[in-house]
């Protein structure tokens, strides 16, 4: 959760120089999503995300320095520098990628999810999905077709209030969105998403579930995130000092370190130490990205088409 949030951070910093091309949509603020989620898998198992993916790439073991010179558009970067912010992906951790297009995950995590149920491979497939995306027809389609095959699947919907400006409240026919679990024969959960062990203890249960066999699960994990829609967005539909607010009542990093200092799993000093080295980690790739070759006109046209 801390390497997401200080990537996150300075990336919101970096970007207001003009270094780094394209749009940036940041996931500071959703940090316990992801890990909470992404801690309960291995190589075995596959993840789609959107385009406020870096969250969930790093929580799913992405390099952190490729990661950083994607987002450069440098070649030291996980797709040469080729895909940048919304288009992040690597198969070798099990990461299908970053997706510009809104709901364009869960078709392909249903895809993952048959391939691990026809090879036996006892993996399992989780989409990352907004309260955006949970209104497209393809996430629909998806949980549909999931139920309908019994894949092993777990549908996580991050609802952090807002598809882009829109709130949830004005765009949702439901209070939760979990509730649509119903009308596809699948079991869902609401949980809070700023609280890392909810997450978690809801993960826990649906993803054994699709080891075992048991089918398709939903998440709905309601969060909020500290910065716009995109890096540039006013935020001109949030209310005054809302996410001021949400810092200092619902921080997920605040709560988790609350949380494990007073059961004495973790000392103030072990936090610390993950702290420094946090920070030195993220100084060094993005001195590297800054550092490293952008593609050339030459390499346009490389990893465009496959041979079998």
């Amino acid at each position: 959760m801390r390497l997401i949030r200080v990537f996150e951070e300075r990336l919101h910093v970096e970007f207001a120089t003009g270094e780094i091309p394209g749009f940036v949509h940041l996931y500071a603020g959703e940090e316990a999503i992801a890990t909470g989620i992404c801690l309960l898998l291995d190589e075995r198992d596959r993840i789609t995300s959107t385009h406020r993916g870096h969250g969930h790439c790093l929580a799913k073991g992405c390099d952190v320095h490729g990661m950083m010179g994607e987002i450069y558009g440098r070649k030291n970067g996980l797709c040469a520098g080729k895909g940048g912010s919304m288009h992040i992906a690597d198969l070798s951790k099990g990461m299908l990628g970053a997706n510009g297009i809104v709901g364009g995950g869960p078709p392909l995590a249903c895809g993952a999810a048959l391939a691990a149920k026809k090879l036996g491979t006892g993996g399992v497939a989780v989409s990352f999905v907004g309260d955006g995306g949970a209104n497209q027809g393809t996430f629909l389609e998806s949980l549909n077709l999931a139920s309908i095959w019994s894949l092993p699947c777990v549908f996580v919907i991050e609802n952090n209030g807002y598809a882009e400006a829109t709130s949830c409240k004005y765009a949702g026919a439901c209070h939760d969105f979990a509730d649509r679990a119903d009308g596809f024969n699948m079991p869902g959960v609401t949980v809070d998403g700023h609280d890392f062990f909810a997450v978690y203890e809801a993960a826990t249960e649906g993803i054994q579930r699709a080891r075992r066999g048991g089918g398709p699960s939903l998440i709905e994990c309601k969060v909020n995130r500290y910065y716009g829609h995109y890096e540039g967005d006013t935020q001109s539909y949030r209310a005054p000092n809302e996410v001021e607010r949400i810092r200092e009542t619902s921080d997920c990093i605040r709560r988790f370190v609350s949380q494990v200092i007073s059961a004495k799993l973790l000392t103030p000093s072990e936090l610390e130490k993950v702290d420094r080295e946090v920070a030195g980690l993220i100084d060094d790739a993005v001195s590297v990205a800054k550092s490293a070759p952008r593609p050339l006109g030459a390499d346009l046209l490389t990893d465009v088409y496959i041979s079998y």
